[in-house]
């Protein structure tokens, strides 16, 4: 087992953690600049999840 198989599995053990940590800096970042990157900030979270879900091989 290598390390990526290590990072993959405690990824997905930690799934719903990660995924609302994700949501809370995004919201931290949209407090903070006052929504003025609100797209921006959508799309990095969007990108963040979808490379989440390619390492614990929940890809659609």
């Amino acid at each position: 087992m290598g390390l990526f198989d290590s990072i993959g599995d405690l990824a997905k053990e930690h799934e719903d953690k990660i995924e609302q940590g994700i949501e809370a800096v995004g919201d931290l970042v949209d407090e903070k600049t006052g929504g003025k990157y609100a797209g921006q900030v959508d799309q990095a979270q969007k990108i963040a999840n979808e490379q989440l879900d390619k390492i614990t091989g929940d890809q659609a």
